[in-house]
C-alpha cells in the first residue's frame, strides 16, 4: 500500500493511503456501487415491460393519437436526465465528495420510487405525475450513475480497474435485461409494483453507502461553473426532446422530422452546446476541462462507446417488437402474455454478456483495452449481419446463438474500454470524466432510439398501407372501413407491437366487427392475423435498422483501435493557471483528511503502470509524478521551493562519454519537533 504524505489543514503532516487498495474496503465500494448501478439500470428497462398494464391501471390508451407523446415521454424521460445530469453531478462529486453525492443519490432514487406508486390521479393527469415523478427518479439515477466509476477508480489500483469497472459494467448491462422480465412478471400483478421493488434496495443501498463508503479520492475546492452546467442542460435537452418529437407523426407525415419546432430544438440545442464549449475555455473553473479530449486514450475510448451505443441502444426496442408484436403470437402466445415471455427469450443477451463483462475486464489489466474492446465491435457487427439475414419468424435455437455470441460481443467491449478511459483521467478529474463518459451512452441509446424507430417507420410507411387494406378487405371489411384503418401512420403500429397489443379491434371497433362473420372477426382480433400482416413491412424496417447497426459498430471498432498502447495517467491532479485552488485528498478509512497533496497512483506492477511513450496521451497532462505542498506563509522559510538549475546549451564538437548517474541527495532531517518536509523534487 502506497504511503504519501499531505499536509493537514492545521499545520501538522499526517499520512495518506491508496483509498484502500489491496484492502478490504475495495471490495465494499465494488458490491455497494454495482447495486446501485443495477437498480439504476433496472428501472430504465422495466418500465418497457410493464407499459401495458400501467396504462390500463391509470386509464389511458396509449395508441390514441393524443396520447403518443405520453407514451414516449413515459418511456424516454428518464433516460433523457440521465444523460443530462450526470456530467454536472459528476463534477459536484470532484468537488464536494464523489460518496456524498452517491449516497444522496440513491436517497433521491428510492424516494421518488415510493412516489411513483402512490399516485392516486386516473387518465391524463395520471399520466403527466408518472413522467414527472419519473424525471425526479432520474435525477438520483443520474447521481449513482456519475459517481459510482469514479468511486471505484479512487479504491482500487490501476492493475485491477478493469476487473472492478468490468463487473460493474456488467451490472449496467444486466440490469436493461433483468429489468425485462420484472416488468413482465410484476405487471400483470400490479403495475405500483413496478416502482415499489426498487424501495427495499433503495433503502438498503442508501444505508449501507452511509455506514460503510468513505472519499478516498482527490477533491478540487471550486466554485460552481453555473453557465457551463445551464448551457449544457439547454443544449442537450433541446436535442433530446427534438429526437422524441421527430419519431412523432406531423401534419400529414408519418415522421416529425419536418416539423419546425424540431428543426428549432435540434439546431438551437447545438448552438448553445456550441456556447457551452466556448464558455468552458474561457471561465476560471469549468465544468469539465476540455482539455480531456486531448488525451487520445480518453477521446477514443468515449467516441467508441458512443457509436456502440448508437448500434446498441435500438437493439433492445428492435428485439422486443420484433418478440411481442410477431414472433411470440405466431407461436402461440396470447398478446397478454408476450411482454413476460419477450424478456424470457431474451436471456442469452444478457449470460453472454455476464461471461465476457468480468473476463475480458480482468484481461485488459494485464494485456491492454485496445485487442479486446476492437475485437468485440467487429464480432458484434457479425452478430448484426447474421440477425439480418434470419427470416422473420426463425427458428429460435439459432436466434438465441446469435444473441448469445451478440452479448460475449458487447461484454468483450464494454469492460475494457470504460476500464481504459477511467485510467486516463488525472485523479481529479474522475467524476466529471465519468459523467461525460455516461452522458456519451445515454445520448447515443435516446439518439439511437429515434434513428432506429426513424427506418423501422420509413419502412413499414411504404408497404405496411397496402398490406393494411388487402388484408383487411380479404376478410370481409368493408373498403372504406379497410382505407381508414390503413391511413393511420404506421408510428401507431409500432407501439403496438412493443406494448404487445392487437390494436385491429381497436381500430375497428365493435361496429364493424359486429358485421362480419364469426370466424372472421375472431380471425382478425386472433393473435394470427396482425403479426402475420405486419412481417413482410416490418423485415424491410429491420434490415435498414441491422445495416445501421452494423455500420455503427464498425467505426467504434475503428476508434477503438486508434486509441493507443496501454495508458494510465500517472501525474498528480490537473495543474495550470485555470486550478483555483488546492486539490483536497479525502482520508482513508481510519485515516484523516489533508489539504494540498497530489494524489499518486499506486504502481502495482511496473509492467502495468508505466505510461506508454505516446505524445498524443501527453498534451496536457505530464506524467512526470510530482508533488504541490500548500505551506501557510510564515512556515516558507523552512521549506524553500526548490530552484530549477538551468540547463546549458549544447556545445559542439563530438559528444562527451555520459557519466554514471548519482542518486539524489537525501533531504535533510527535520528540525526536532517540527515535521518533515516536502518529498524532494523526482529527478527529470
Amino acid at each position: 500500500m502506497t504511503e504519501r504524505r499531505t499536509a493537514g489543514a492545521e499545520g501538522a503532516v499526517r499520512p495518506y493511503t491508496d483509498g484502500g487498495a489491496g484492502s478490504r474496503y475495495k471490495w465494499i465500494a465494488l458490491s455497494n456501487t454495482t447495486l446501485g448501478v443495477l437498480i439504476a439500470t433496472i428501472n430504465i428497462s422495466i418500465m418497457l415491460i410493464a407499459l401495458p398494464d400501467i396504462f390500463r391501471g391509470i386509464g389511458v390508451d396509449p395508441l390514441r393519437p393524443g396520447n403518443t407523446s405520453l407514451l414516449l415521454w413515459l418511456i424516454m424521460s428518464y433516460m433523457v436526465v440521465t444523460a443530462v445530469l450526470v456530467v454536472s453531478f459528476g463534477r459536484l462529486g470532484d468537488m464536494f465528495g464523489r460518496v456524498r453525492m452517491y449516497n444522496l443519490g440513491f436517497a433521491v432514487f428510492t424516494v421518488f420510487s415510493v412516489l411513483l406508486s402512490v399516485t392516486w390521479m386516473q387518465g391524463t393527469s395520471g399520466a403527466l405525475w408518472l413522467i414527472g415523478m419519473r424525471v425526479l427518479q432520474g435525477v438520483g439515477g443520474a447521481m449513482l450513475m456519475a459517481n459510482s466509476n469514479a468511486i471505484l477508480t479512487d479504491a482500487f489500483p490501476a492493475d485491477q480497474r478493469g476487473l472492478a469497472l468490468g463487473l460493474n459494467q456488467v451490472a449496467g448491462i444486466a440490469g436493461s435485461f433483468i429489468g425485462l422480465i420484472l416488468g413482465g412478471l410484476l405487471g400483470p400483478l400490479d403495475w405500483r409494483l413496478v416502482f415499489l421493488v426498487s424501495v427495499p434496495i433503495g433503502v438498503f443501498g442508501t444505508v449501507w453507502a452511509y455506514l460503510k463508503l468513505r472519499d478516498t479520492g482527490v477533491r478540487t475546492p471550486a466554485r460552481l461553473d453555473w453557465w457551463g452546467n445551464v448551457t449544457f442542460a439547454i443544449g442537450l435537452i433541446a436535442v433530446l426532446s427534438g429526437i422524441t418529437y421527430g419519431i412523432q407523426p406531423y401534419g400529414g407525415q408519418t415522421m416529425g422530422w419536418g416539423n419546425p419546432a424540431v428543426i428549432a430544438a435540434i439546431a438551437g440545442g447545438v448552438a448553445v452546446l456550441g456556447v457551452f464549449c466556448v464558455i468552458e475555455n474561457r471561465v476560471a473553473q469549468p465544468m469539465f476541462h476540455l482539455g480531456l479530449f486531448r488525451i487520445r486514450a480518453f477521446t477514443a475510448g468515449n467516441v467508441a462507446s458512443l457509436l456502440a451505443a448508437l448500434g446498441r441502444g435500438g437493439l433492445m426496442f428492435i428485439l422486443i417488437i420484433w418478440l411481442q408484436g410477431i414472433w411470440l403470437p405466431r407461436h402461440g402466445y396470447g398478446f397478454e402474455e408476450t411482454p413476460l415471455w419477450a424478456g424470457i427469450y431474451m436471456l442469452p443477451l444478457t449470460i453472454g454478456f455476464l461471461l465476457a463483462g468480468p473476463f475480458s475486464g480482468w484481461a485488459s489489466d494485464r494485456f491492454g483495452a485496445r485487442t479486446f474492446a476492437t475485437g468485440g465491435m467487429l464480432l458484434a457487427a457479425a452478430t448484426f449481419v447474421a440477425l439480418e439475414e434470419l427470416p422473420v419468424n426463425f427458428g429460435y435455437p439459432v436466434f438465441a446463438g446469435i444473441l448469445l455470441v451478440n452479448g460475449i460481443a458487447m461484454g468483450l467491449f464494454s469492460s475494457p474500454n470504460r476500464a481504459a478511459i477511467m485510467n486516463s483521467l488525472p485523479p481529479d478529474q474522475r467524476g466529471v470524466g465519468a459523467g461525460i463518459s455516461t452522458t456519451f451512452q445515454n445520448s447515443a441509446t435516446v439518439l439511437s432510439i429515434g434513428i432506429f424507430f426513424s427506418l423501422m417507420i420509413a419502412g413499414l410507411a411504404g408497404s405496411l398501407p397496402g398490406a393494411f387494406t388487402h388484408g383487411l378487405t380479404a376478410q370481409g371489411v368493408p373498403p372504406a372501413d379497410a382505407a381508414r384503418v390503413a391511413a393511420l401512420p404506421p408510428v401507431g403500429v409500432l407501439f403496438a407491437s412493443l406494448l404487445g397489443y392487437n390494436p385491429v379491434k381497436t381500430l375497428l371497433g365493435p361496429q364493424v366487427l359486429g358485421h362480419l362473420p364469426a370466424h372472421h372477426a375472431a380471425y382478425l382480433t386472433g393473435r394470427g392475423f396482425f403479426p402475420a400482416l405486419i412481417s413482410p413491412p416490418f423485415a424491410q424496417g429491420l434490415s435498414a435498422a441491422f445495416d445501421f447497426a452494423i455500420a455503427a459498430c464498425l467505426v467504434a471498432a475503428v476508434a477503438s483501435l486508434l486509441r493507443g498502447g496501454r495508458y494510465v495517467h500517472q501525474g498528480g491532479p490537473t495543474a495550470g493557471p485555470k486550478a483555483a485552488a488546492p486539490a483536497v485528498v479525502a482520508a482513508a478509512p481510519g485515516g484523516t483528511a489533508g489539504v494540498g497533496t497530489e494524489h499518486t497512483e499506486q504502481a502495482a506492477g511496473a509492467e502495468h503502470t508505466g505510461h506508454v511513450a505516446d505524445t498524443e496521451h501527453t498534451a496536457d497532462f505530464k506524467h512526470t509524478e510530482h508533488v504541490a505542498c500548500t505551506v501557510r506563509p510564515e512556515d516558507t522559510s523552512r521549506h524553500p521551493a526548490p530552484v530549477p538549475r538551468p540547463v546549458p546549451p549544447p556545445e559542439s564538437g563530438p559528444p562527451s562519454r555520459p557519466q554514471p548517474s548519482q542518486p539524489p541527495p537525501s533531504p535533510p532531517p527535520p528540525p526536532p519537533g517540527r515535521g518533515p518536509g516536502p518529498p524532494p523534487e523526482e529527478p527529470r
